[in-house]
């Protein structure tokens, strides 16, 4: 008798015990559902115009060298869209780029495709006073000496806002895709190093600040690095490293060669934990340029000499353009280990070191 009432108030505490969980957790997943649809429903409205009736038009410019981000602000500013930061994934999601500086005439009734294709097809504010072309595989130094020529600053200034701490983490937070704190590693010549892409810069000014420039720059970076974020993920690359990466490809190449099979010797030299031992990145340690390298230069002490560190350098030797980049992103399938350059720009590929040698005794017999 005393079992079966032991074994009842089991039963009534265990269904107690069960009104209690339910009391509680009923509630909260209550609150979760609600807020997952008060989330969508949030995005989903975001993700429409501000006011499809409306009639108003207002103006809106876009400085040159705006990024996404400034671009999201000066909309959600203008009421032009309702949330900057949806708008911005909203690109990223669409795979958007090559937004316009300019002077537009927007209204709130305009969806966000709409918006997106007239910021990519606006007009210049002003027309260029001041043409920069920076070409691709140069250093930041040189980047320097060619704005020093086109604008009257002097390489020294300009040198001097680009190593700028305080600048640099201002960039940082304007440009928190692209410019991580890698950029700081006590290792690294210059932060920004190989984060200036190479194009052709116009600016209505004939002499913009130098932060102009610069943010120009970094800008059309982002805006092409945008594109590659997926692809980014899939290979576990942080932007430092694939533009590391682009950066020695885009060094080693010729107007000749396969960038892809330059990258998979890269790559498999990586996986088999052997040295790079690229010439390239002996010549930046060395902080000269140099048509050959000779085996004393190959002992400069410097952790961006790939001869005798493993691995990457600490960053970028100079800016790669868009065919390194890609590269990078998807080398060829190969058993190569080893490649060098004939003096007619031809590239041959081999698998041994004893082939390497062979073909090396030849070509530098030639020379």
């Amino acid at each position: 008798m005393m079992e079966n009432e032991a074994w009842l108030d089991q039963q009534e505490e265990a269904k107690t015990v069960r009104k209690i969980v339910l009391f509680v957790a009923i509630p909260i997943i209550v609150l979760m559902i609600a807020a997952i649809i008060s989330g969508y429903l949030y995005i989903q409205s975001a993700l429409k115009p501000v006011n499809p009736n409306s009639q108003q038009q207002i103006k809106v410019s876009i400085p040159i060298g705006s990024s996404v981000y400034d671009i999201a602000s000066i909309l959600e500013e203008k009421g032009i869209i309702k949330n900057a930061t949806v708008f911005r994934y909203y690109v990223k999601f669409k795979n958007h780029a090559d937004f316009q500086a300019g002077d537009y005439t927007l209204t709130p009734a305009m969806t966000l495709a709409e918006i997106v294709e007239t910021l990519k097809t606006g007009k210049v504010i002003k027309p260029a006073k001041l043409k920069i072309i920076i070409p691709e595989g140069k250093q930041l130094t040189q980047i320097a000496t060619i704005i020093a020529q086109k604008t009257g600053y002097s390489r020294e200034e300009i040198m001097a806002k680009m190593n700028d701490r305080r600048y640099i983490e201002e960039l940082m937070k304007k440009y928190p895709t692209v410019l991580s704190a890698e950029i700081l590693n006590k290792n690294i010549r210059y932060p920004l190093e190989g984060y200036l892409f190479p194009a052709t810069y116009s600016f209505s000014e004939k002499k913009p600040s130098i932060e102009q420039i610069i943010e120009a720059m970094l800008a059309k970076t982002e805006e092409v690095l945008v594109k590659y974020e997926g692809e980014m993920t899939e290979r576990g690359l942080t932007v430092h490293t694939l533009l590391t990466m682009a950066s020695l490809i885009e060094e080693e190449a010729t107007e000749k060669v396969d960038r892809e099979k330059i990258a998979s010797v890269f790559y498999n030299r990586l996986q088999a934990g052997m040295p790079l031992q690229t010439d390239p990145t002996v010549l930046y340690a060395l902080g000269k340029h140099k048509e050959r390298v000779y085996y004393k230069d190959l002992k400069v002490n410097s952790p961006y000499n790939t001869y005798l560190h493993r691995g990457l350098p600490p960053g970028p030797i100079a800016n790669a353009g868009e065919m390194s980049i890609n590269a990078a992103l998807h080398p060829a399938d190969t058993d190569y280990f080893y490649f060098l350059a004939t003096p007619t720009g031809e590239v041959i590929f081999t698998k041994t070191l004893d082939e390497h040698n062979r073909e090396k005794a030849k070509y530098i017999g030639k020379q």
